[in-house]
């Protein structure tokens, strides 16, 4: 099975939302969000809970936990092998509507131009 492509939602003004929110992340919290990157690099649409889960509308989240604290990773899939990780956030009982709705209007935006609207993960860690 070949491995899933991991691009970055890239706003138009060049800001990247998820390398800013991993950047601002405690160092091993932010290796078990790479630590699940790599794995949704590897498995793309086969992975499942506990680590990935499908929320709706075609938004997906990986789930990763460090010190009771839990991280999700929302993404969406543009095509077979091409992930897209649109932001991150630090989650309370359930992700929020307001973040699944950020979630898809990012998602619009890349189906509508790829090339502007994303980049490649520059963390070296993936």
């Amino acid at each position: 099975m070949p491995l899933t492509e991991l691009l970055v939602f890239r706003q138009a003004n060049g800001r990247v939302p998820m390398e800013e929110w991993l950047d601002g992340l405690p160092a091993k919290a932010r290796a078990k969000c790479l630590y699940y990157m790599r794995l949704l690099a590897a498995f793309g649409h086969e992975l499942r809970r506990p680590v990935a889960d499908s929320l709706r509308d075609g938004i997906y989240e990986l789930r990763p936990s460090h010190q009771g604290v839990p991280y999700r990773v929302l993404y969406f899939f543009n095509g077979r092998d091409v992930v897209v990780l649109s932001h991150g956030i630090t989650k309370g009982q359930k992700v929020p509507d307001e973040e699944i709705r950020r979630a898809i209007e990012r998602k619009q935006l890349v189906l509508e131009d790829p090339a502007r609207y994303t980049s490649r993960l520059t963390s070296k860690e993936v």
